[in-house]
């Protein structure tokens, strides 16, 4: 304890060494964080004294991984060139595996573990996770998300672990110390997000308002940030939604009053996109705001208004020194002083085996046995099957948004597996494939029928109105597909790929066997192996699971608003091989 207390008093002094020193325009240069693609970027890091740079959707930072380092270590290099020699840190959106790298270990996505629930196993990915972001050169990922998402319309469903508030809280506490090392230095800054209420919103619209009490928000909101706040998390980002009217970026009661002064939460409190401009400017760093994402065309804006706002005495100098204090702070802690640049050993465990297993294994425990009847599966090696449309063989389809692309992919990306290629290593038999649901087929004794959403993030995957619902509902041609191989008498396995519970009475009822797989990632394999009965079903679901359109009549999903309505399953309800016998 006392090593401990001895470096952090040490970085402490340190930290208020620099403050003495920095200029007005080095502070707010340190508050800001642009993309290493931005106009002006990379001069504007040694002339604007840029604290933070983002790769995000747009032009890549390389072809491979030695590339993305190089280009991060110029960039790095710029900001040691300046006067006080203060390292950037540089953050990805590294939600499930460093998924802007192709190439990269891909995990199923939060939704996915939670319905394995297996904190260890959190740990481990979000570990690995840190290891891939460190090899293409990143040292901040933003994640966990730890929202408690009230309502399937809700795009960004799938980024939550559950509507569980416990379980998320356990999951949360997992994934920051899985990514940032238990002694808080071996791995990544991680950033617990969006606080607060963003899963919450009215009709689950992102960015919306979010209506519930303070007490509801304490409840049944706040234990995941409470959970990685004890766990050292090194950020918290603000979410785009308001709450008693008030945009969270803004709302200083919640910000500084509740996040840094009841909970004592000592890391940096980041900003959403393009904040300054869209959530009321100097407002939001009077509320507590540390680092402004200062992107397309916000910079120039943000440093000279928050300029002007502190000589005109809006915005305090105190206010300013305590952002500078958090940022330099975790810049300490996380050694990058001492080592600013990525390590070159590290590229050659980019989508190792030993990470992918650990992929593949969260996948198994992710899968959620739906129905079983007349022990449909496990399926038998030796047994003529047909897997059935195009989610089946497509890695980009069944990862869901946030892979490759910001909005996912609908190709097949770098080192990942598929449902089929499973299906083909464990199958005795030539297997047919019939992507259109349209094949002649004959003799066949199963169906393997994979169906699914298009993938989606953050607000195009929100649901609309009434007229909108349909989304929430398998299409016609996936429906179709089913329909068809029952009308054969072939034996069907349902496979549902998707970012959320579905609306899926109707194909339950035409299945023999369903399986909710939510968005594997990169290792569709791992689907096959339990199928084949290589391993049980273990998961469960970490939601309840909503039985009809008209059950979405209140601001929240069905089993939130009205605890009249029965689910169609409950939250925890999986079965396995041996209860489905």
């Amino acid at each position: 304890m006392t090593k401990k207390f001895n470096t952090e008093q040490d970085h402490s002094q340190k930290v208020e060494t620099l403050i003495a020193q920095m200029t007005l325009e080095e502070k707010i240069g340190q508050m800001s964080q642009i993309r290493h693609f931005d106009e002006g970027s990379p001069e504007a890091i040694k002339t604007k004294f840029i604290g933070s740079v983002i790769h995000t959707q747009g032009p890549l930072p390389g072809k491979d991984a030695f590339e993305w380092q190089a280009t991060f270590i110029e960039l790095q290099k710029k900001a040691l060139s300046t006067r006080l020699k203060i390292p950037l840190l540089l953050a990805v959106d590294a939600v499930h595996g460093q998924n802007t790298y192709e190439g990269a270990t891909i995990f199923p996505h939060n939704i996915g573990l939670g319905a394995a629930g297996n904190a260890d196993l959190v740990e481990k990915a979000a570990a690995i996770t840190a290891i891939e972001s460190k090899a293409t050169g990143f040292n901040w990922v933003f994640s966990p998300c730890v929202a408690i998402p009230f309502n399937e319309k809700w795009g960004r469903f799938y980024e939550a672990f559950s509507e569980s508030t416990d379980l998320t809280t356990k999951l949360a506490q997992a994934s920051v110390l899985g990514h940032q090392g238990h002694n808080g230095v071996l791995g990544v800054m991680a950033t617990a997000k969006h606080f607060i209420g963003d899963g919450a919103t009215d009709f689950g619209l992102e960015g919306g308002s979010t209506s519930l009490s303070q007490e509801e928000v304490i409840e049944r909101l706040l234990p995941p940030y409470q959970a990685a706040i004890q766990s050292g998390v090194a950020s918290i980002m603000a979410s785009f939604n308001t709450l008693d009217e008030i945009s969270m970026h803004a709302h200083k009661a919640m910000i500084s009053g509740l996040l840094k002064e009841r909970l004592n939460f000592q890391g940096i409190v980041v900003s959403d996109w393009k904040a300054y401009s869209r959530f009321g400017e100097n407002d939001i760093i009077n509320a507590g705001i540390d680092m402004v994402m200062a992107v397309d065309g916000d910079l120039d804006d943000f440093q000279n208004g928050l300029q002007e706002a502190v000589r005109q005495g809006i915005v305090p100098m105190e206010r300013i020194n305590d952002a500078v204090r958090r940022i330099l702070r975790q810049k300490f802690r996380f050694g990058l002083f001492e080592n600013p640049f990525p390590e070159k050993s590290l590229i050659t465990k980019i989508g190792i085996p030993e990470h992918r297993e650990v992929a593949r294994q969260a996948v198994r425990e992710s899968l959620v046995l739906l129905k079983n009847v007349n022990n449909t599966l496990p399926l038998n090696p030796t047994s003529k099957l047909v897997v059935v449309g195009p989610f089946a063989d497509n890695s980009g389809l069944q990862s869901g948004g946030w892979t490759v692309d910001w909005q996912g992919t609908s190709e097949n990306y770098t080192g990942a597996t598929t449902i089929l290629d499973g299906i083909k290593k464990f199958s005795h038999q030539e297997v047919i494939y019939d992507p259109e649901g349209k094949a002649e087929v004959e003799n066949v004794d199963v169906a393997v029928i994979v169906v699914g959403e298009n993938p989606y993030a953050e607000f195009f995957g929100d649901v609309g109105g009434e007229m909108d619902l349909f989304q929430l509902s398998l299409t016609e041609e996936h429906q179709r597909y089913i329909k068809a191989y029952q009308e054969k008498g072939i034996k069907t396995v349902v496979i549902l790929i998707s970012g959320r519970p579905l609306l899926i009475s109707q194909e339950i009822e035409q299945s023999d066997a369903f399986v909710s797989a939510w968005l594997p990632g990169s290792e569709g394999d791992g689907i096959a192996e339990v199928l084949f009965g290589l391993f049980d079903f273990k998961g469960k679901l970490p939601h309840s699971w909503p039985k009809s359109l008209n059950d979405f009549k209140g601001k929240y999903g069905p089993n939130f608003w009205d605890v009249s309505i029965k689910p169609l399953f409950p939250l925890g309800f999986g079965l396995n091989y041996s209860s489905s016998k």
